[in-house]
Parts: C-alpha cells; structure tokens; sequence
C-alpha cells in the first residue's frame, strides 16, 4: 500500500483514536481488494438512524452500538467527528422525522431515532434522510470519488454526472466520512469504466413509468460487475426518468453505471463509451422486454386498495405540484391511506407553495426522511393491497407481503386512491 502522510499521520493515531480505526478498517479493505493505494472521498452518505438491524447489538448506547456495529471493534469509541472535506448526508432513516404514529411506531422508537440522528448531525452528518440527495445539493462532478449506501445513488453518481464510486456497504461508507479515504479500486479508476455489454433498445420508451421499466428489462440481462452501453431513439427524457432507471438498474442487477449513447458524460458516442475497444454483439430490449417486466410486479384484476403509496425515489417539487394540481377538489377514499414521500426541505417548498395544503383537503399526506420499505412490517401489515408508482418499491414490497401488489402511472395511482379500488384500465397500455 502506498500511504500519503496524512494517511500515516491517522494511522499511527495522531488524529485521534475515532480516524484511526476507520483507516484501519479502510487499509484492510483496500488491501483485500487489492488497491495499491486510496483516494480522497469528497462525497458521501450514510444510513443514520435506529435502524432495526442495529437491534442486535443489545445497548442503549449510542456510541457502543456504532462501535461495534459500524467500526466493527469492542471497545467504545466516540462517533464525534468527520472529514473536514466531505460533504455528508444521511439517507433514510426507519421512521419520519417528525411523525410516528401513522406508521404504528411507539414515541419511545421515535426518540431512540432522533437520539441516533442527532449524534450524527453533531459528528458533522448533515441530516437530510433521503435516498434521493441530489435534491438537497449532494451534487458529485465528474472525476470526483464518493461513497454511497444507495445502490440507485451510485448507479446515478456515477452514469449522469461521471463521479466515481463503488457500491460500498453500510460500514464502508462510515469509515470513508470519517477518514476521508476509500481503496483506489473499481470504478475509482478510469479504464475499469469502460462499457462491456452493448444495448439496442427498439422498444418506445417515453413515460417515467416506462424508465422504470427499462432499467429491470435492462438489469436482468446483465451478468455481474456489467457496464451496459444503451442506445435507442429516446426522447423527451430528463433527469426524473434517468434517475429512477439508474435506480431499477441498480436493484435488478449488481450494475454500478451505465453508458446511455448522447446523454452521459461518458458516451458521447459507441466507440466512446467502450473506449477502442470491440463492440459486443447488441443485446436487444423491445416491447416484450417491458411488458415482461411490468407483469412481474403488477397483479392481474381489480380489487379494492388501501395503501397507495408515490415517491421512490423520493418525490421533487415538480412531482408534488403536478400531483396537488391534479387531486385539487378530489376526494381520496376514506379506506385509503394515500402519502408521498419527499425529503423535509422539498416538503417546506410543497408547504410555501400550497401543494401540502392542497393534497391534504384531498385526504392525503406528504410523509419525509423515510419510506415503506424502511419503516417495515410495523407499517406495512396493517394494509392487504398496495398501489405504487414506483417499479422498486411495487417489486420489494411484492417480495415482503401477501397482500395484492399494482404498479402503474402517477395519476393513475392518484385516481386509485380516490375510487379505492384498482382497475383494469389502470393498467399500463
């Protein structure tokens, strides 16, 4: 391993007992990896909260169970502080910020949540609880090296704005925001960055809900440590479509980027994208490749529903106007818990706005700092059938439950909550 002195300085325990185990813990990880030497990690997120796995490590001690749960040591060493130089956010937390009892969480949890969280904001965490934190400024540019918890964060950082980053784990990424230092490996280095896979998409992809769609139909052709080349005729798209397909991307396959011809950084041609070397014979997605996908997720029928759920990833401003302006003088129905997730600063926007005030008349609610999947079964199985927006949360919910399961466009769902009941026509195409 080549060591900087400021890497040695931490080592031999000049800064501090906390640093010095986390570049312990980093320099075994680079060394069974393999890097000759780390790189300086400038942006980072990390899972704060009382999540449910911490429960293993029986403590009421903050710092004894981030000891030994996230530094991966016995001894008790303070979680106080982080790297100067990183900018850190928290991702989601197993329980709103500033609500619980809609989720059938107990106000002692609660408290055990804010506890963790407040720890980490004084360790220097900027707590944001979001799984989407390009919406509150955690804007990686190209060539800069970060750490993720998010696997759909990865695939965006390092597809759309050509940062560099590995999926690292929970423990991994602690260490990093505290040492400031991740192994050289992976796509931290340039030419491991280059396409493998080539994809011809001829399928019509337009719809937020068909990116969706095209990222699981694209994942599951990919074998492991894969970096697709995607071309097709696309049109119309932005950044709310790329990023929820770098998202299904991410969770039906083990993808970490992705070359999509004229859009990212990375691939402003073929040849680009796979840098010299030879072009692989295109693996095609065409409309079957979708509908495949949709069916996996979607269940057949109608049925009555009482769980309708829009924001994974977390919801933008835009998201939330265009809902408001189209549940406006509507009626959700009354067996029906309808909710959007966001983060809480996009939520004070939706508050100033109008759009809170706007969805709640309708009988709705604008949740933050969580989501379904994180709060859990406490929450979960209280409902027997579940509408989503989201292609992620429809399939790991559909994994979780016995309950009915459909997934379909935003107003769509929108007008499910209003009749209670999911129908046919509901249906994509």
């Amino acid at each position: 391993m080549q060591l900087s002195d400021y890497e040695k300085r931490i080592l031999d325990g000049s800064e501090g007992r906390l640093k010095q185990i986390a570049m312990e813990n980093i320099v075994r990880y680079a060394e069974i990896l393999g890097a000759q030497e780390l790189c300086e990690v400038t942006k980072a997120t990390v899972f704060c909260g009382a999540h449910n796995y911490l429960s293993v490590c029986k403590s009421d001690d903050i710092h004894e169970v981030f000891s030994k749960m996230n530094l991966a040591v016995d001894e008790i060493v303070p979680f106080d502080q982080t790297y100067d130089n990183c900018y850190i956010q928290s991702c989601v937390a197993p329980c709103d910020q500033y609500e619980f009892q809609p989720f059938g969480q107990t106000k002692e949890f609660f408290n055990k949540n804010s506890q963790f969280l407040e720890q980490a904001k004084k360790a220097g965490v900027n707590i944001a609880g979001t799984c989407s934190p390009y919406l509150t400024g955690w804007l990686p540019i190209k060539g800069e090296h970060f750490v993720t918890t998010e696997s759909g964060v990865t695939v965006t950082a390092n597809s759309i704005w050509g940062a560099m980053g590995n999926s690292d784990g929970i423990e991994a990424a602690f260490w990093s925001s505290i040492c400031g230092r991740t192994p050289k490996w992976g796509n931290h280095i340039e030419e491991n960055r280059v396409g493998t896979h080539f994809i011809e998409v001829k399928a019509s992809v337009d719809s937020l809900l068909e990116w969706n769609l095209l990222g699981k139909a694209v994942g599951v052709k990919m074998p492991a440590g894969g970096i697709p080349v995607i071309t097709g005729d696309f049109f119309n798209v932005n950044f709310n479509k790329l990023r929820s397909f770098c998202t299904m991307l991410a969770i039906s396959s083990n993808c970490e980027m992705c070359h999509i011809v004229g859009i990212t950084p990375e691939a402003r041609t073929v040849e680009d994208a796979f840098k010299g070397k030879t072009i692989p014979e295109a693996l095609v997605i065409d409309d079957q490749c979708l509908e495949s996908a949709y069916e996996s997720v979607c269940d057949r029928g109608v049925g009555e529903v009482d769980f309708v759920s829009l924001g994974c990833p977390h919801f933008d401003i835009d998201q939330i106007r265009r809902v408001a302006a189209y549940i406006k003088g509507k009626k959700v129905h009354p067996n029906v818990h309808f909710m959007l997730w966001t983060v809480y600063p996009i939520k004070c926007m939706a508050d100033e706005n109008g759009y809170t005030k706007i969805i709640e008349d309708a009988g709705g609610f604008i949740y933050t700092s969580t989501c379904p999947g994180s709060i859990g079964d406490v929450f979960l199985k209280k409902y027997k059938a579940f509408v989503f927006d989201s292609l992620k949360k429809a399939g790991s919910v559909k994994s979780e439950t016995d309950g009915s399961v459909y997934f379909g466009d935003v107003y769509r769902c929108v007008d499910s909550a209003i009749r209670g009941k999911w129908e046919e026509s509901d249906r994509w195409k």
